[in-house]
């Protein structure tokens, strides 16, 4: 079978067009734009691919060897429903989907077990864990996750493997076209707003999945808020409150309570002893775009939502705390819950009691660059800023990332966007821009020893693009 990949350079659509090389089938595919990502590809064998999306390019790969599918991204028919390609295989009656209904096949046809990891946050780095955990135990797996991993491919097929460890997007309800052998939620909260238009709505979604899931791991709280029974036999329902969580060493809050939820799951899947897995899990390298260091004190962070940006802030507080040896790492998540205001959390930082810390007067201080991921999210959220950025000493806002936004709304600016945050962090916060004396500025902070963290959910253009151009070899 052919099976052409368009958008293939992309981190959803190249690990797939990788596992169906793998997998024994003939692939092909194009992308608007070259990347990295398709150099590699070339190297696993998938060489038939051309860079632009016309009608013509298509129709030559068709006329040389007939396209029997036709995968897209599911973003491609909301954001050009006349895309050129989509429009032939449409006039040709090539068979035509999201990759979704292809990986069920895949799923299918290999007999795989499907361990599926969702939630609004944590996805990728959950994904990483469990596959990490699969191979420290030396167990085949085949697997595909959303951001590159020091240990293997961004997507794999191993012939021996039961089980198939998969990133599972709720966006445009990709997620419901799966009936996992076991899940894990990460965490919910009201995301993709132009697919959810209610919080009720996105989190039905998340109720749907699991009912199609034979067995499930996820928190307490959000079972809770998802209205689950705690009594059903197939979910193992989890508390913040566990202390052996504290057994995990990884940094930051988020991630040790990410890899508790893979220790549950792969231990269920193995039977094997849960001190050997968390053994194991405190060795886990880490994710690409998840607090990734670009150069000395300068890191780069996926986040792009209050619950991501917790995240990232607490891995930042843990690192810096390390580094100067102050009392900085509190819990963020567990200040803010039981804050009645904004500026509550800022008690939790023993020193910032009795004064305002800047970088001038503390070394190192920490630097947060802030870039929202599109316009769209951010007039659903820019209420939802206060307390996040507890802990940080400069925060410098740019323009938010642009994509799939909907041209009835006004474009928010960092100015007018920052007048949402408490007024301890709008006293720290500056709008800036991509550009020269933004590198000189955070040139600054790092010769004066401040940990810089960019927080970027773009792709090409984004903040991430900008600090690897500038700030790497």
């Amino acid at each position: 079978m052919h099976i052409y990949f368009s958008g293939i350079g992309g981190t959803a659509i190249g690990p797939l067009a990788l596992i169906s090389k793998q997998a024994g089938y003939e692939v092909s595919g194009s992308d608007a734009n070259h990347t990295q990502y398709i150099d590699y590809l070339k190297k696993g064998g998938v060489n038939d691919v051309h860079i632009g999306q016309t009608r013509e390019a298509i129709a030559e790969v068709h006329a040389r060897k007939l396209i029997d599918w036709f995968v897209y991204t599911s973003a491609l028919p909301i954001t050009n429903p006349d895309h050129p390609e989509l429009v032939f295989c449409k006039d040709n009656h090539i068979r035509t989907s999201k990759r979704d209904e292809l990986l069920n096949e895949i799923l299918t046809q290999k007999h795989l077990k499907l361990m599926a990891i969702a939630g609004t946050h944590g996805k990728t780095t959950t994904t990483a864990m469990a596959i990490w955990l699969f191979k420290q135990l030396d167990l085949p797996v085949s697997y595909s996750l959303g951001a590159k991993i020091n240990f293997g491919d961004m997507g794999h097929y191993e012939p021996s493997s039961e089980y198939f460890v998969y990133e599972c997007d709720e966006f445009d309800r990709n997620f419901l076209a799966f009936h996992p052998h076991l899940s894990i939620i990460s965490g919910v909260a009201w995301d993709h707003h132009e697919i959810f238009p209610t919080k009720e709505n996105y989190n039905q979604a998340f109720g749907d999945f699991l009912n199609q899931s034979q067995k499930a791991v996820l928190w307490q709280e959000d079972a809770k808020n998802l209205g689950l029974p705690e009594a059903d036999t197939k979910l193992t329902i989890e508390s913040y409150e566990n202390l052996q969580i504290t057994d995990i060493k990884l940094a930051g809050l988020y991630n040790r309570r990410d890899a508790w939820l893979v220790v549950k799951a792969v231990g269920l899947l193995t039977g094997e002893p849960q001190e050997k897995l968390i053994q194991l899990m405190n060795d886990f390298p880490g994710v690409s775009r998840r607090f990734e260091k670009l150069a000395d004190n300068l890191y780069t962070d996926y986040a792009h939502t209050p619950e991501k940006i917790t995240g990232a802030m607490s891995v930042a507080l843990e690192t810096l705390e390390k580094m100067s040896g102050r009392p900085r790492a509190q819990v963020l998540m567990e200040s803010k819950e039981t804050s009645s205001n904004a500026s509550e959390p800022y008690q939790a930082y023993g020193e910032r009691e009795a004064q305002k810390i800047t970088p001038e007067s503390a070394k190192p201080g920490l630097v947060v660059i802030y870039e929202p991921l599109t316009n769209r999210r951010m007039h659903y959220m820019k209420d939802q800023h206060c307390g996040i950025f507890t802990g940080v000493d400069t925060l410098y806002w740019v323009p938010s990332y642009l994509a799939r936004e909907d041209p009835s709304q006004t474009i928010l600016s960092p100015a007018q966007l920052i007048e949402y945050l408490d007024d301890k962090t709008k006293a720290l916060a500056k709008p800036m821009k991509l550009d020269e004396n933004l590198r000189k500025t955070i040139e600054t902070h790092l010769k004066n020893g401040d940990l810089v963290l960019a927080l970027s959910g773009g792709s090409a253009g984004s903040l991430d693009d900008w600090l690897r151009r500038n700030f790497t070899g």
